[in-house]
């Protein structure tokens, strides 16, 4: 761990503001405990850069969905040499092209990014969304180049580890191999729920598959799977679904008007997630009952 604080332990200090301090900086009072013993007590002028103490995998904020739980913290610190972090992604840009070589794989800290593939007419295509804590950039694994691009969603933080060094560190360290894996599985996994969307004969259902999907994946990454923001427009949805924009918003409303979500611009709430799971597994709308009857 940079910065001279031992990784054996997280600070757990109370914290509040400095008269002057710079943004990210916060004031720790006297006795903080750390893995090294106690930081002597500091006066009301010395700041800690926050940003700098949570700089290292040990602080951040979705080590426990990149991580394996058993790591150790010297392996913890093998891994956090080789960490790129805190590269700034402006939205709409891009972290990799069609046709890159596999240099790196990349976690948002925080944001969203989708995948996209471009045709030859320029129009695009999604192939997935990436939330905070799942690796970007495992399509270029099988061929060693990238076979669609990486776009920022909104405003992120993102932590940029080099593949090889990556790769060899795990060999080493049979916990972070296991973990390296099991995220294969679940991008593999997230693959088969896109199959499994497009199978679907009604846009609702395709629609409801979407949310429920969504929802379950904000559920791992520790937020609600009953209310939370779309970070993509209804655009990238359509274009994820195979459906037109019209077909999606229509869908939004029919979905909402039989009471199963309700939708405020671009924050869903699941209203009856028993029915969107009914509705996502085969079962047709009210909606698309009425409209079969008329």
């Amino acid at each position: 761990m940079r910065g001279g604080i031992g990784p054996a332990a997280p600070i757990q200090p109370r914290i509040r503001p400095a008269s002057g301090s710079r943004p990210g900086q916060a004031w720790l009072g006297s006795g903080i405990a750390t893995g090294r013993g106690t930081l002597r007590a500091m006066s009301d002028a010395s700041v800690l850069d926050l940003i700098q103490l949570r700089r290292g995998c040990t602080y951040c904020s979705v080590r426990q969905l990149c991580l394996p739980g058993g790591i150790g913290a010297e392996e913890l610190q093998r891994l956090d040499k080789i960490v790129q972090r805190r590269r700034p992604v402006a939205r709409g840009e891009r972290l990799f092209r069609l046709g890159d070589p596999l240099s790196a794989v990349y976690v948002a800290r925080d944001g969203a990014f989708k995948s996209v593939s471009i045709s030859e007419d320029g129009e695009e295509q999604v192939l997935g969304f990436h939330l905070p804590g799942e690796l970007i950039g495992l399509d270029a694994l099988g061929s060693g180049e990238h076979r669609c691009e990486g776009v920022a969603l909104t405003a992120a933080n993102v932590c940029e580890i080099p593949y090889d060094q990556l790769t060899a560190i795990a060999a080493q360290i049979p916990s972070l191999q296991q973990q390296l894996f099991r995220v294969i599985g679940q991008s593999v996994d997230r693959d088969q729920d896109h199959l499994d969307i497009l199978l679907h004969r009604q846009a609702s259902g395709r629609i409801a598959l979407f949310l429920h999907s969504l929802g379950e994946r904000y559920r791992v990454v520790g937020q609600s799977d009953r209310q939370f923001q779309l970070p993509m427009s209804r655009e990238d949805i359509a274009r994820f679904l195979g459906l037109a924009l019209e077909t999606v918003s229509r869908g939004f409303t029919r979905l909402q008007d039989d009471g199963v979500i309700a939708v405020t611009g671009r924050r869903v709430e699941i209203v009856n997630p028993t029915e969107l799971s009914r509705i996502a597994h085969g079962g047709e709308s009210a909606g698309d009952g009425k409209q079969r009857r008329a």
